[in-house]
């Protein structure tokens, strides 16, 4: 292979080989030239074989055909490299709700053989600053309404020196400057493992960790879960909520879409409401969001039941078994579940509709190995909760970081979650290895402990977490937010003890329950038990 890359920076600090997982490439599909830029195959294909007027992407009061994308992102790919100088494998960061210029950003960014670092949009500039620092970013693409914090964060960013914004008139803005740019470029003839993504982790737990994903990575993914598990068609549309810089959002919302000639419905705010009132609009029939938007979506139903929706996955965190009853009840739709990692790049144990239980997660994706090990690497028989481990075409590679050989040992990802696979297979999510509460020698799952408790009709949301207790080494803690018009009460809180103990082993209960009025989420909507801990 031949490296398109001028600035070498990424490859010189991807992990050494040893520390790498083993990547997998048996499914014929997986086969990839030397040479290989992944926008080829995901736009450019469909423009050259006669697609170009099918529509790509819609927005309120906005449709672009996959020719309109091209044409955009060329002429962006054209600012960045006669502009503003950029040279193939620089890193540019990418700063935008879900927009259709931010999609455009993305893919000129591929063209031109540079490195994407898509940041979320609530990012304050002390984490952007972490960010640009740790990649060396060396140019940035920014929604002008979000600009303030990346100002902010620029006096702390040595290599950020060219900064354009754009959905802006400015005279200096990336628009005037597309005006001046062709409509054509000629993708640069990128190398199967040049990186094209750094994708920093939404950070559940302290300081983010860049992942570094290849142009292969991006169409490995596109040719594993999506043919084999959701099977979308060209005529599908798309929509969800996870934003473009989580690599759930990417996926589900760019990439799977495109990839069979389908259009996606990028919103820039997606709370449940507004998915719906999406999904009408634009006839949506394939959704992407997290398993909180679902059980708020479900109070209506009804209205559900008479759209175009015939699809529905959940990702993002564990999907609990109440959940899955609550959207199939209301909608007549079942979920599809999958677990992904923003190191793995995106989902690698799912199951499709017609093969989903409710409580596991599912099987390895087809191009994805998975097994469940104890604390020295050695595998588990069915039936015993150990660290999942994960192999696969992807892998991850973390951007000069120690934690690296944490994550692969073995050549296995280690992703930081207990599971336990059954007799047939399947694989159920217990928690994350952090999230375990030992209680008197027992060991207590936090999801299974807010699934019993999800069951109660007046409990809206939950997270569970283990307090220190010097009598039983911890306690199991609740933080519940209650449904509208539910008032908390002790003689409440005493019901949903006794509410656990009937639904699951009653050591399970919390023995302590405190009401919220809401939760702490990751913008990805992840709870973040880390903070409830930090909280008491």
């Amino acid at each position: 292979m031949t490296s398109a890359h001028i600035d070498t920076f990424a490859r010189n600090n991807l992990p050494p080989p040893e520390l790498q997982p083993q990547y997998l490439f048996h499914l014929p599909s997986l086969q990839f030239p030397e040479q290989l830029n992944c926008v080829d195959e995901l736009l450019d294909r469909h423009v050259i074989e006669g697609r170009g007027e099918r529509l790509c992407i819609q927005a309120p009061g906005l449709r672009w055909s996959y020719a309109d994308l091209q044409a955009n992102a060329n002429r962006i790919a054209n600012v960045l490299v006669n502009e503003l100088g950029l040279v193939p494998g620089n890193r540019v960061l990418l700063r935008a709700p879900n927009n259709p210029m931010m999609a455009a950003c993305w893919v000129a960014v591929m063209k031109a053989g540079a490195i994407a670092v898509a940041t979320m949009p609530m990012l304050r500039a002390k984490e952007l600053a972490q960010m640009a620092r740790k990649a060396e970013v060396t140019h940035a693409l920014c929604d002008a309404r979000l600009a303030e914090e990346l100002t902010l964060a620029l006096p702390q960013c040595p290599t950020l020196t060219k900064v354009m914004l754009f959905n802006s008139a400015a005279p200096d803005g990336l628009e005037a400057a597309m005006a001046r740019q062709s409509a054509a470029f000629t993708n640069v003839n990128t190398a199967a493992d040049d990186t094209c993504i750094i994708a920093f982790t939404s950070g559940t737990t302290g300081e983010p960790k860049g992942t570094m994903h290849f142009h292969r990575d991006v169409m490995a993914i596109c040719r594993c879960w999506p043919p084999h598990v959701l099977r979308p068609r060209a005529d599908d549309i798309f929509i969800g909520s996870p934003p473009l810089a989580f690599t759930f959002g990417l996926g589900g919302l760019l990439l799977f879409p495109m990839t069979v000639g389908a259009s996606t419905v990028l919103l820039e705010k997606a709370s449940p409401q507004q998915l719906i009132d999406g999904i009408q609009q634009f006839g949506a029939t394939v959704l992407f969001t997290a398993p909180t938007s679902y059980r708020a979506m479900a109070t209506q139903g009804a209205l559900l039941r008479t759209t175009s929706l015939r699809q529905c996955v959940s990702a993002g965190e564990a999907l609990p078994a109440a959940t899955r009853a609550l959207w199939r009840e209301a909608t007549g739709i079942e979920l599809i579940d999958g677990i992904g990692a923003t190191e793995m790049l995106h989902i690698f144990i799912s199951a499709d509709e017609a093969h989903a239980r409710p409580g596991p997660t599912g099987k390895p994706v087809p191009g994805y190995q998975a097994r469940v090990v104890a604390d020295d690497g050695t595998p588990l028989p069915a039936g015993q909760v150990g660290k999942l481990a994960v192999r696969g075409p992807t892998g991850c590679r973390y951007l000069a970081d120690a934690r690296q050989a944490k994550y692969v040992q073995n050549g296995w990802n280690l992703t930081g979650d207990a599971y336990m696979v059954d007799d047939d297979g399947y694989f159920h999510y217990q928690s994350r290895t952090d999230d375990m509460i030992i209680s008197s020698g027992y060991n207590i799952a936090s999801p299974e402990v807010e699934d019993a408790l999800l069951l109660h009709p007046k409990v809206a949301e939950c997270g569970v977490i283990g307090l220190a207790d010097a009598e039983r080494g911890q306690i199991v803690k609740a933080f519940v937010v209650l449904r509208a018009g539910v008032q908390p009460s002790d003689a409440l809180a005493k019901e949903l003890q006794d509410f656990v103990k009937q639904t699951v082993a009653p050591y399970k209960y919390p023995r302590a329950i405190e009401f919220r009025t809401e939760l702490p989420r990751t913008e990805t909507g992840k709870l973040q038990r880390f903070r409830l801990r930090e909280s008491t």
